[in-house]
């Protein structure tokens, strides 16, 4: 683990209309077994796993692994302006990980190492999706006699979101059924370190046609109820420290794909206070699977309660979970803008899968 910063958390609310990406395949190895041999010679079919359904929104808190280049701007000098982050080639979307061999996590970090070069020219070395790239600055000096980069860079995100599912038997929890992006670039921010709060939903903005509405909350910052381990485009994934922060109600079994069907579903949902209730859903679609969207459900809220309070799906429900027969089927992810009372979900299978090689 990197050494603790001091850092100011972007105060963001996760977006459930722009959180797209790839969906891995549903989790094979707990599918029952539906050869005949298993019949014929009494052997015992894989066990059916089972989580917990959460419905509970937290606060999520993200700092990055290296700072995130969110856009480049020109430096005012006294000898006319320049642009040392773009005439070096690098990009919005990149992330630095190094400068002169020093790591950086922190906005703090590259203040401190652009100080100590005192405008000499400096190595950088960045990420650009999978590939690695080196370049040299020059860090310019600005009118107030610091020197800058003419990048505009981020190192943490925070927001709400709801808590899918938890799992007894290894303190997992799955949350979001998306992942975090910066709301700038829209790349999946590298995780480094995060953690969830508890969180208290204080009011509810209502959704309307070409205005998604959103969850807004008050979290306890002191403490931290897990750690994250992972930032996918399939959900954010970590342990809970203490379960009885929780109030937990009956495990079920999750449901694969070929066990959901269209029609009558029901969502867990935190959209006042504290209190998670259940609420009623039409699954009117379910998608061909595929690894490229993580789109794999078309949700439409019908309950009136849920529609006369948040106009339907609103930001900070995603990660709703979805339940039908029993099982748990997915979690909410997507709104449609246009019409609030739909949206897209994620299959938990997915989620779980995505966990487990995260």
């Amino acid at each position: 683990m990197k050494k603790s910063r001091k850092t100011t958390l972007w105060a963001l609310l996760f977006s459930l209309a722009l959180a797209l990406g790839a969906a891995p395949a549903a989790l094979a190895a707990h599918e029952p077994a539906d050869n005949p041999a298993t019949a014929v010679f009494g052997a015992t079919a894989p066990p059916v796993r089972m989580v917990i359904p959460m419905g509970r929104t937290v606060g999520i808190k993200l700092f990055s692994d290296g700072v995130l280049v969110v856009g480049l701007s020109e430096i005012p000098t006294g000898d006319g302006s320049c642009a040392p982050a773009k005439d070096c080639g690098l990009k919005e979307g990149d992330i630095i990980t190094h400068m002169n061999r020093s790591e950086v996590d922190t906005i703090e970090e590259v203040q401190s190492l652009l100080k100590k070069q005192g405008g000499q020219p400096m190595s950088v070395r960045a990420m650009r999706g999978d590939k690695t790239m080196q370049v040299t600055i020059k860090p310019a000096k600005a009118a107030d006699g610091s020197y800058k980069l003419g990048a505009w860079i981020r190192d943490s995100m925070a927001g709400i979101g709801t808590m899918t599912f938890y799992d007894p038997a290894s303190g997992l929890f799955g949350a979001l059924g998306h992942g975090i992006s910066d709301v700038d670039t829209g790349k999946l921010m590298p995780l480094q370190s995060g953690g969830i709060m508890h969180s208290s939903v204080t009011d509810v903005k209502r959704g309307a046609s070409g205005a998604p509405g959103e969850l807004h909350g008050a979290f306890r910052v002191q403490t931290d109820l897990g750690s994250l381990y992972a930032n996918t485009d399939s959900g954010v994934f970590g342990t809970l420290k203490n379960s009885s922060d929780f109030q937990l109600g009956d495990a079920l079994p999750i449901a694969q794909r070929r066990e959901v069907s269209l029609g009558h579903a029901t969502i867990l949902s935190n959209i006042q206070g504290e209190t998670v209730a259940e609420y009623d859903v039409e699954l009117t679609k379910i998608f061909p699977n595929s690894k490229s969207d993580t789109r794999d459900l078309m949700i439409r809220v019908t309950d009136p309660r849920l529609l006369e309070t948040t106009g339907g799906i609103v930001q900070g429900m995603s990660g709703s979970p979805i339940l039908q027969n029993g099982r748990l089927v997915g979690a909410v992810t997507h709104v449609l803008v246009n019409d609030p009372t739909s949206g897209y979900g994620i299959l938990v299978c997915d989620m779980l899968e995505r966990a487990g090689t995260a």
